[in-house]
């Protein structure tokens, strides 16, 4: 308190973060609330005359009040500052963490008592967070002239990716999937949503990472059924019949050679949201030593809100909008990449060449993730037991190189496998053409391609 009268390079440095309610003592509220006023219409720091009037005509202030602050304000103003800047910094940045915390439990043990009008149990989580994540940060931006070189090592340096198994996958993503971001499948009912992340779950697990498996649609149980075909390698009309022995044989060789965990975890339908993920997340981190990698939730229609209530007052846009922040904020907060998906719409289910307004429910859930994948599923595909992938949106990459591209499916055994391209040109800006090995059109894809990709090909 003292210093922010004194010591102007300090004070401009803190005083953003310092709150009254940091402090119990209600003249010290009230000498702290004036010096802010002052400092944010002036631009300076109160004198101790100027400090003396706004105190003398601060509203409802009696005369022992005023007292008080004018005799609190003497000794401050009288007092030699503390010179060792970098002490006094550290010092505040403890106490106001310490403040916030204490505050924190306050208002918690108010929640749980019921006198608290405003927040439920589900803010407690928050509360607390948002307490032990007080910090000083001097960072206010990039300074786009003085910071030239560190832009240049930023643009230079190798970014730490997740890699997919699939070729085409870490093309489109510049080499696998960057952590602190969020992407989204887009598909119909059946089309492959869940083969698609179990063989996703399974590849990066095969890859020494760390998975957390979100469920709300499946049991647990089944989900890891899927991924048990996908690493050994057996049908899953296989695994039922299979012997206990060879069973256990097989998954001591996958725990034998696989340095990551698979964590699967199931929540009721529409009841779980980010303040419960977070809750999970830290109980495998104490309990568990677990800390993910990469997360699946499957999937994000059926999610809740950790901010809004589902209600007649809230709408399908805000409400799914609202969820995929939260879970794009919670894949910041963390550092983790995570994948969920989503349905689409009644037409776009029978859409062979789907677009962003094919999503269902809500336009706000592509306008928030990273990327956007649509899985387009037809009998021709099935036939040649393929699935297209389409790019409906990327910040990774230009959307129109690969804009589409095949993958293989082994739907049996719940895997993906890259394939050659060959009857198929990847979109580029340009009309794509099926051709041969010779580089010629090929007259066996043309009606194959044309149905559901609704391109004339002459």
């Amino acid at each position: 308190m003292k210093n922010l009268f004194q010591n102007e390079q300090y004070t401009r440095k803190i005083l953003p973060f310092i709150k009254n309610d940091y402090f119990h003592d209600s003249t010290e509220k009230v000498v702290l609330d004036e010096a802010r006023r002052y400092i944010d219409k002036y631009n300076k720091l109160p004198s101790y005359e100027s400090i003396k009037i706004e105190l003398s005509n601060r509203p409802g202030l009696i005369a022992d009040e005023y007292n008080s602050a004018i005799g609190l304000v003497d000794e401050f103003i009288s007092d030699p500052s503390i010179s060792d800047e970098a002490w006094l910094l550290e010092s505040t940045e403890t106490f106001c963490q310490e403040k916030a915390l204490h505050n924190a439990i306050l208002e918690s043990i108010h929640i749980l008592d019921g006198s608290s009008k405003t927040l439920g149990k589900g803010s407690i989580p928050s509360l607390l967070t948002d307490a032990l994540s007080v910090s000083f940060d001097p960072y206010v931006g990039h300074d786009y002239l003085d910071n030239a070189e560190k832009r240049y090592e930023f643009y230079h340096q190798k970014e730490n990716r997740i890699k997919f198994d699939i070729e085409y996958l870490n093309t489109i993503t510049k080499g696998g999937i960057p952590r602190k971001t969020f992407s989204c499948l887009l598909g119909g009912t059946g089309s492959g949503k869940t083969l698609v992340m179990c063989h996703m779950a399974a590849a990066f697990l095969e890859q020494h990472n760390n998975v957390l498996y979100i469920t709300l649609e499946m049991a647990e149980e089944r989900i890891a059924e899927r991924i048990d075909a996908n690493l050994m390698d057996i049908s899953l009309n296989d695994i039922e019949n299979l012997p206990k022995d060879t069973y256990m044989r097989k998954a001591r060789a996958l725990e034998s050679k696989i340095k990551g965990k698979l964590i699967i975890k199931e929540y009721p339908t529409a009841s779980a949201s980010v303040l419960h993920f977070k809750s999970l997340m830290n109980d495998l981190k104490l309990k568990r030593n677990f800390i993910p990698d990469i997360i699946f939730i499957d999937y994000i229609n059926i999610c809740a809100s950790g901010r809004l209530k589902h209600g007649s007052n809230v709408n399908s846009y805000s409400y799914i909008k609202a969820i995929a922040e939260e879970i794009r904020g919670l894949a910041v907060e963390e550092n983790v990449a995570i994948f969920s998906a989503t349905q689409t719409t009644r037409s776009g289910a029978a859409n062979s060449d789907m677009e962003l307004q094919d999503v269902s429910e809500s336009f706000g859930l592509p306008s928030t993730v990273d990327m956007m994948l649509a899985i387009i599923r037809t009998e021709e595909l099935d036939e040649m037991n393929q699935i297209m992938i389409k790019q409906l949106k990327n910040r990774f990459t230009d959307l129109t190189d690969n804009k589409r591209f095949m993958v293989g499916v082994d739907r049996s055994k719940m895997k993906l496998y890259d394939v050659k391209q060959d009857g198929y040109i990847a979109d580029s800006g340009q009309n794509d053409k099926p051709i041969n090995s010779f580089g010629s059109e090929d007259d066996r894809y043309k009606d194959k391609y044309s149905k559901f990709r609704g391109l004339s090909v002459e």
